[in-house]
């Protein structure tokens, strides 16, 4: 192999297996799934608020989308924050001014929790 085939090879395969593992998945991810700069995202499917935890800068814009054929709710435990409820592909967004740890669940399903530390 020349210097060129090889690495193609090197880059080529990282890349593959990175598109595989993206639609591989039951649910084909769209432009709506990628978070904009200064936003990020949790996606509410099976019962579980993915990902559980996210650490992201003051300013933020979190939106959750419930994925579930369910409604869900997003509601922090100390009241900064609390969702309508959503129905299957409907959004809720909150933008996050202040440093600290916000825990929140599911009023609905209070099994279901998660977590947004803001530094």
């Amino acid at each position: 192999m020349t210097k060129k085939n090889v690495w193609i090879a090197s880059v080529a395969t990282p890349i593959m297996i990175v598109a595989l593992l993206l639609f591989a998945g039951s649910r084909k991810l769209t432009a709506a799934d990628i978070p904009a700069p200064g936003s990020a995202a949790v996606q509410i499917d099976n019962f579980v608020f993915g990902p559980q935890a996210i650490t992201v800068p003051t300013g933020t814009t979190v939106t959750w989308t419930n994925h579930d054929d369910i409604p869900h709710t997003v509601v922090s435990t100390d009241g900064v924050f609390k969702s309508k409820v959503r129905d299957t592909d409907e959004k809720f967004s909150f933008t996050f001014d202040k440093p600290g740890t916000y825990a929140y669940y599911c009023s609905i399903h209070p099994k279901m929790t998660g977590k947004v530390v803001v530094q």
